[in-house]
Formats: structure tokens, C-alpha cells, sequence
């Protein structure tokens, strides 16, 4: 039984992580950072062709 138990406390990290990165994540999209996000990806998608 301790073997299992081992295991469980082993994943509860990443699992925590995981959880709060995407709470960020979720709380970044409700601010609207998404669009500011991507624009700035495009702008230097675009600086990189030549474009921008």
C-alpha cells in the first residue's frame, strides 16, 4: 500500500501545476489578453517575412 501511496504524491505536483496554469490561463482570456497576445504574434510573423 505505501507503494501506491508514493505514486499519488509523486503526480500531486504536476497535477497542481497543471490546474493553476490553466486558472492563469483562463483568467488571462477573461481579461482579453488573448487578442493583445496574438496581435504582438503576428506583428512579428510579419517583421520576420518583411512584411511588417
Amino acid at each position: 500500500m505505501s507503494r501506491c501511496m508514493g505514486t499519488r504524491f509523486r503526480r500531486l505536483p504536476g497535477l497542481i501545476l497543471a490546474v493553476l496554469g490553466l486558472v492563469i490561463m483562463g483568467f488571462g482570456i477573461y481579461r482579453g489578453e488573448m487578442a493583445v497576445v496574438l496581435e504582438k504574434a503576428v506583428n512579428i510573423c510579419m517583421e520576420c517575412v518583411g512584411i511588417g
